[in-house]
């Protein structure tokens, strides 16, 4: 029997005319001996609008939930994870080849890392892309360095959580994403970053495809107000997290 990596991807309406093309960077993907993926898609809302898009592949497990923005559709989707690894994939973003591979080897191969993050480029609508100027080096990113290059370089980390890929009972140790309208992937990082040490692929792991629809594009999330509600909680998370006495995520 395989073992089993789940991909995780909540979906709204507006953004199911891209998983044809998250559906065939997985097709591209190439996991070691032994090992398979599984496409977990939650619909974030109950309408038709998702459906006719989703995959004729008995990997792919597709479920629909009353709306609650992806936070919420991602971990209602845990539900039906069955791999010991968890890797998000966001609807209109695009795996690049080798990219799971490469995320399992950096886990499997680095005892005490429980999870990883790769390289992004921004896919524009043009079809160019755009790097980020941040990159850490190749490597083990130890505990507690996300919060302070986040906290030193305006609520902003040095790895994008729209790659992460961790262990699953971690993952559902921290609660999966945090409840919050957005940066709940952010969330999430530094939650798992104050308790266990991450790694960094500097080959480019995903194409973050830049949008009109997509959330993050709409002036509600860049809301003064909201934004600094968004980052202290997250701040106080990770803060409580790396202080916790008594609670280290045992990696046995």
């Amino acid at each position: 029997m395989f073992k089993l990596v789940t991909v995780i991807t909540a979906v709204h309406g507006p953004g199911a005319q891209y998983l044809p093309d998250a559906y065939e960077s997985l097709l591209a993907q190439d996991l070691p001996d032994g090992w398979e993926w599984e496409w977990v898609i939650q619909q974030d809302g109950e309408t038709e609008e998702v459906l006719p898009y989703v995959p004729d592949d008995p990997r792919v497990k597709f479920g629909q939930g009353r709306a609650g923005r992806a936070a919420m559709a991602r971990t209602v989707g845990l539900s039906r994870a069955q791999g010991d690894y968890v890797k998000v994939l966001d609807a209109d973003d695009m795996l690049t080849p080798g990219s799971l591979a490469r995320d399992l080897t950096a886990l499997l191969g680095n005892p005490g890392v429980s999870w990883a993050t790769s390289r992004v480029l921004d896919y524009l609508p043009d079809g160019s892309t755009l790097g980020f100027d941040q990159d850490p080096p190749e490597g083990v990113i130890d505990r507690g360095a996300v919060l302070d290059h986040w906290k030193a370089h305006d609520y902003r980390a040095q790895v994008h959580p729209a790659t992460l890929f961790m262990r699953r009972d971690l993952l559902m140790a921290l609660g999966g994403w945090m409840a919050l309208p957005a940066s709940e992937d952010t969330g999430l990082l530094l939650a798992l970053n104050a308790v266990s040490r991450g790694w960094f692929t500097a080959e480019t792991g995903l194409l973050y495809r830049k949008w009109p629809g997509q959330v993050t594009n709409q002036a509600a999330h860049v809301n003064q107000g909201e934004r600094e509600a968004r980052m202290a909680v997250i701040e106080a998370r990770a803060s409580v997290l790396a202080n916790l006495e008594g609670w280290r995520f045992n990696m046995g």
